[in-house]
Parts: C-alpha cells; structure tokens; sequence
C-alpha cells in the first residue's frame, strides 16, 4: 500500500472509530492535529507521512480512557498498522510518536525525540489551547464529573507522571497545571507562534471566569494570573 493510501484508509478508521466521542477527544480533535500537524511538518521539512500517521493515531488508545496503560496506544496502533501491511520500521516510529505526544505533569520533561514527533506534539498541544482548548478542557471535565471550581482546591505543579495520572481537581486547576504552561513548552518556531493567540485568548477568558464567580472578591492566590 502507498503511503497516501496507508494515511487515507487510516483517517477513514480513525474517524469511524471517534466519531461522536463526548470527551474532547473525539474525531475532530483528530482531524485538527492532522491538519495542524500537516501544515507545521511542512514548514519544518518532516518526514509528512510518519507526522500524519502519528496525529492520526496519537489517540487510538489514550492512556485515559485505558486505565493509565501508557502502551495502551502504540499497541492498538500497532495492530492497525500491521493489519494494513505497513513497515515494521515505519511502525516503530509511528509508536514511538505516540509515546512521546503527551504531556505528563509540569516537572516531568516531554521533549520528543524526532523532529517528527515534535511536530505531532505541538499540532496536539495547539488544540488544547485556545476557545477550542476551552471547550475541550471542560468536556473532559464534565464527562469525568468535576466541578468546573473550587476556590478551595487549588492547582498542583505535578512533579511526575504518576501524580499527574492521579490527579481529580477541577476543570480551572487543569488550566495552571497543564494548559498555561504550554506555550512555552512548543517545540517548532512554527508552533510557538500559532499559540501566542491562543494562549492570550485563554488567560482572558480564566480571568473574565474569576471575576463572574468571585466578584469583588480576590480569589486565592494560586489562581492569580
């Protein structure tokens, strides 16, 4: 099979797979990163078919939903791709962007291995952030049944991933624990400036919150911006 036939019958069976998915982690998650993936692997010169396969198949088997199972994912990949008669190499490397896409807590470090996998990290992280990062952080939320805030809870700096699995604070920590702290952890010039805006976007929105719930009040000091 070519390689543009291996990515087209791969989005056709991802999208069949996610489509309707409640969570944020649904098809058009997906659909964005590969398209968001695409254009940054372009720009950065990268290998174009391992950047799609790995965007298309970054959330085959999320660790989330499959009880922290971290090889969760390149295993279902795994079958994907070998039912499909791709490379054993081409496989591997395909996997091993799936290992390297996540973020795993602020003091654990991330950084991807190939220029490849840094592209699909950057094209997920873009859509964590943002009006579409917004939604999808209080999707999550709601389907994992967390209150969107409690002045009371207040965010945690995880220090490795098993904290971070861990972890049941509300929907607004998640966005001092993970989501401001993306900006600066991008890996391609290309990535790094499609976030400024977002990132910008999601800051006024945390504040514009803060100041419908708390008022005249100040909240907490972990919740300044």
């Amino acid at each position: 099979m070519k390689a543009d036939e291996l990515v087209a019958v791969t989005a056709q069976h991802v999208e069949k797979l996610f489509a309707g998915e409640g969570s944020g982690h649904d098809w058009w998650h997906i659909r964005r990163v590969w398209q968001n993936a695409l254009k940054i692997g372009t720009l950065e010169k990268a290998d174009l078919t391992l950047v799609q396969l790995g965007a298309l198949l970054h959330d085959i088997a999320d660790w989330k939903f499959h009880a922290g199972d971290e090889e969760a994912g390149p295993r279902a990949a795994t079958e994907w791709l070998q039912a499909q008669q791709a490379p054993e190499d081409l496989i591997e490397q395909v996997c091993q962007i799936i290992r390297e896409v996540s973020f795993k807590g602020a003091g654990v470090d991330t950084t991807p291995s190939t220029l490849e996998a840094k592209v699909v990290q950057d094209a997920d992280r873009l859509d964590a952030i943002g009006a579409i990062g917004i939604g999808r952080a209080f999707a999550y939320g709601g389907y994992k049944g967390r209150e969107m805030y409690s002045p009371d809870h207040v965010p945690l700096l995880h220090a490795s991933f098993e904290e971070y699995k861990k972890n049941q604070g509300p929907t607004l920590n998640h966005f001092y624990e993970k989501l401001f702290l993306l900006k600066d952890r991008l890996n391609t010039p290309a990535g790094q400036q499609l976030a400024q805006e977002r990132h910008a976007y999601m800051q006024q929105f945390v504040q514009q919150f803060l100041t419908e719930w708390h008022g005249e009040e100040q909240p907490p000091a972990a919740f300044h911006l």
